[in-house]
């Protein structure tokens, strides 16, 4: 007689229960967007985090941004996408985003993206899909893109800044957040 695996066991309960309800939702495309944040912003502001700051001036090659410049586009990113998806008015200007720099020290950068991100956190809260294909405002100009199209821009973003900085990071010798050992 072979005995089951306890881990398996617990997976048996899916197969009978089935998985758990779907419930719709009335606003699908801000709630993913919603959902993509927090993972972004884990991941992000932890690559920002683990990068050792003699290493923020790292890029693999001199066509690419170093990481300190990766962290301030992220900022501009974030501020400047929530602030137009939102309507809200963006916490920084544009002048005060120009004056950010990747040669900023790694304090500096990482309170910046934390607060970005604690910023789009905000911002998003109450926006839903009624809008979706109006046209954003960032910085009190028209955005050329609608709602629908910032929402699915900023959520790539994320994605892509992600796998840059945890790119950076490897190529450092330091596994990114979502390769790090569960604590």
């Amino acid at each position: 007689m072979k005995i089951m695996p306890l881990t398996l066991i617990p997976m048996l309960g899916l197969f009978v229960q089935g998985p758990p309800p779907f419930k719709p939702s009335t606003s699908p495309v801000s709630d993913a967007l919603r959902n993509a944040l927090a993972s972004a912003s884990k991941n992000l502001v932890g690559s920002a985090e683990l990068m050792p700051a003699d290493k923020y001036s790292f890029h693999p090659t001199p066509a690419q941004m170093t990481f300190g410049q990766l962290v301030v586009h992220i900022v501009q990113t974030n501020v400047a996408l929530c602030s137009g998806i939102s309507g809200t008015t963006a916490p920084l200007t544009p002048v005060d985003m120009q004056k950010m720099s990747g040669t900023d020290a790694k304090d500096a950068l990482v309170g910046s993206i934390k607060r970005s991100f604690d910023y789009c956190s905000d911002a998003l809260t109450k926006v839903d899909d009624s809008r979706l294909s109006e046209e954003v405002t960032m910085f009190g100009r028209p955005g050329g893109l609608s709602r629908g199209a910032a929402i699915v821009i900023l959520a790539a973003d994320w994605a892509d800044h992600y796998s840059t900085a945890a790119s950076y990071l490897r190529l450092n010798d330091i596994l990114p957040p979502t390769a790090q050992p569960k604590k």
